[in-house]
């Protein structure tokens, strides 16, 4: 049996604390070695789980990752100015129903945010105000009804 004396740490005597010959540790960030499948050990409970590849749900917010809730839908897709602006570039003859049931002949010279400016044929230009359109549609194709 061992000595009660023997266990005893040596006294190193007392410096006054510097901070300059502190090193500041970082742990790697890329570590691969861990499991994630366990219970927390007692070293991974005091350090942070952070890592590059790990993903958390936090980190899903933009893209869908394989399950869980779907992202939002963008606010503007453009398909709608995309849609415009192949009509305008073309010339396209358009005809434009609005929600009273009046049908307006002409071809786009122009939209913004909130309206659209349609040239008629033997009739005055016409400016639009988008929430008043039901729907349109290209003059040659069948009319929806």
């Amino acid at each position: 049996m061992k000595d009660a004396v023997d266990s005893m740490p040596v006294e190193r005597p007392i410096e006054p604390e510097t901070f300059a010959n502190r090193k500041l540790i970082r742990p790697s960030l890329t570590r691969t070695d861990h499991n994630h499948s366990g219970p927390p050990t007692a070293e991974r409970r005091d350090r942070p789980e952070r890592s590059v590849e790990r993903n958390d749900r936090n980190d899903r917010g933009d893209r869908n990752g394989g399950g869980g809730r779907k992202a939002a839908p963008a606010e503007q897709t453009n398909a709608e100015n995309f849609y415009y602006q192949k009509q305008m570039q073309a010339r396209t003859p358009m005809v434009i129903v609005l929600r009273d049931g009046e049908q307006i002949r002409g071809i786009i010279e122009w939209y913004d945010k909130s309206c659209l400016k349609i040239n008629c044929s033997g009739a005055p230009n016409l400016m639009i105000y988008k929430p008043a359109i039901k729907y349109m549609y290209k003059e040659g194709e069948n009319a929806r009804k």
